[in-house]
């Protein structure tokens, strides 16, 4: 009981950051000011993964045409998934996002 009280306490204390995380560049500022707490750094992790997405497709965008169609669907995707991300992380919930979260869990901070 103890343990899920902690865990509770450590969610409550983080929810703005874990927001932040998918929020663009503003990823950052749970992974360099919340590194203690693991339920921030965790979203903060797949926020980073969804930002060097957006990122990449902003990239491939230079590409006449298609690269314009792979931006727009990407960057519909990565929107939907920080929207997500945004309403799990102020329920307090820890949701893997497929693909995004087995890339997350090898950063090491």
């Amino acid at each position: 009981m103890v343990e899920q009280e902690k865990d509770s306490k450590e969610i409550q204390d983080a929810k703005i950051f874990a927001l932040l995380s998918y929020l663009g560049i503003l990823c950052l500022v749970p992974l360099l000011f919340k590194k203690d707490n693991k339920f921030a750094l965790f979203h903060g992790k797949q926020g980073l993964v969804i930002f060097l997405g957006e990122v990449a497709a902003t990239i491939v965008n230079i590409i006449p045409i298609l690269g314009q169609i792979i931006c727009v669907i990407a960057m519909l995707v990565f929107g939907i998934l920080s929207l997500v991300g945004i309403i799990k992380s102020l329920m307090g919930e820890y949701w893997k996002i497929p693909i995004v979260s087995d890339i997350a869990e090898k950063i090491k901070i």
